[in-house]
């Protein structure tokens, strides 16, 4: 599984904004239809709500790829 670190600026990311930041789409349309297709899980449960907030200490996997929330500066 490839582990990707992603340092959050702010309260909170949107998890369609996050997959276009990490990169693993090319834009925040492309991550809603995979947040749509059911493909994305956050903390281990399936998430479908687009716009769902994300917080520092929360992981976001896709396929094999998972995403670790981490606060501004602590990376």
């Amino acid at each position: 599984m490839q582990k990707v670190s992603f340092e959050l600026n702010g309260e909170f990311v949107e998890l369609n904004q996050l997959l276009k930041l990490a990169g693993l789409c090319d834009s925040g349309g492309a991550g809603k239809v995979l947040v749509a297709s059911g493909a994305v899980k956050v903390d281990g449960k399936q998430e479908l709500r687009k716009t769902a907030k994300i917080r520092a200490g929360q992981r976001v996997t896709i396929g094999d790829v998972q995403i670790s929330v981490v606060a501004e500066g602590a990376a």
